[in-house]
């Protein structure tokens, strides 16, 4: 009994399942070729944002380990010398090299920033702001190209992190 016009194709004594099933292999590998490279790359999305929250994080470590230097270098009585801008920022590009002693394009810059009058003491207070630029490295196929910063294809996203820290200066002078 012939039911339809590729019935004519079946071989004889073969049930109905079993054709039916015979026709359509190769349906799953063509519907996993086409599910796979966009499974992976929302895979590699997501470690790719793992990595640049790790490298965030560090980032945003070492410029307040670097505030907090350059702040105690500042002072009046920073570095045995009385401090002030130009030593702080000296300091901090010291440790940044042994912080980064492999990475190119690190960099960090601090400038003294003027704030209230302390009640207290009657001087006028300062904060050290520091500036910290790190180049991430993606390393993930497909969403590096997405994340980058132009061109696209350098595989590398410029995170700025500031950081603003207090001036310790003495009560009595």
């Amino acid at each position: 009994m012939k039911r339809w016009a590729s019935d004519a194709r079946r071989p004889a004594g073969r049930p109905d399942g079993l054709w039916a099933r015979a026709k359509r292999t190769g349906q799953v590998t063509v519907e996993l070729l086409m599910v796979l490279p966009v499974f992976m790359l929302l895979l590699f999305f997501i470690m790719e944002m793992g990595n640049l929250g790790f490298q965030t994080i560090l980032a945003h470590h070492c410029a307040y380990e670097l505030a907090r230097i350059g702040s105690l270098t500042a002072g009046p009585t920073g570095a045995g010398t009385g401090g002030g801008q130009s030593m702080a920022v000296m300091k901090m590009k010291s440790v940044l090299g042994q912080m980064f002693p492999s990475s190119p394009g690190v960099s960090v810059e601090g400038t003294m920033v003027g704030t209230l009058k302390d009640p207290q003491s009657g001087q006028m207070g300062e904060d050290l702001l520091v500036t910290l630029t790190y180049p991430a490295k993606l390393i993930f196929p497909g969403s590096s190209y997405f994340l980058s910063d132009p061109p696209k294809g350098s595989k590398k996203k410029k995170l700025i992190v500031r950081v603003r820290m207090p001036v310790e200066k003495p009560y009595f002078q």
